[in-house]
Parts: C-alpha cells; structure tokens; sequence
C-alpha cells in the first residue's frame, strides 16, 4: 500500500467533509480512495479489490446465510455463484 498527500481547496475540502458525514464514509481518505477506486475501474464490470472490511462483510453474510438455512453449504453458494 502506498501512501499520498492530497491538497485540497477549502471549498473542495469542506464539500468532501459534508458529503463523508451524509454518506457514511470513515473519512476524507475514504471517500477519496473510493472515488479514485471509481474513475480507475469504471469500465470493468466489477473492481477485483477488496478491503479487510468488505472481505469479512461477505464472510459474516456466507455464515449467517448458513446459519439461517437460506445455503445449505458453500459448496451450495460456489454452485449459484459460478452458474
């Protein structure tokens, strides 16, 4: 991972705050790697990267479906993803 300074305008830097706080992002940085995640992938179908949060997010998603019988195994769930 490599790490960057970003300058920004205080109108940019003000809006970038406003817009973290009414869409839930963590931070400026956030929101900053998302958008850039955006412009960069924006052709692809889908951004192969994935962040440890979003990675255990699927995770808990897999086991709760288990647990709640909606998939039988993830055997079950590769077959409905792969099809």
């Amino acid at each position: 991972m490599k790490q960057i300074n970003l300058k920004l305008p205080d109108n940019l830097f003000l809006a970038a705050q406003r817009h973290v706080e009414s869409f839930g992002f963590r931070n400026i940085q956030d929101l900053a790697t998302e958008s850039i995640r955006e412009k960069v992938f924006e052709k692809n179908e889908y951004d192969e990267t994935f962040s440890k949060e979003e990675i255990e997010l699927v995770d808990s998603l897999i086991s709760l479906s288990i647990k709640k019988r909606d998939l039988i195994s993830e055997d079950e769930l590769n077959k409905v993803l792969l099809d």
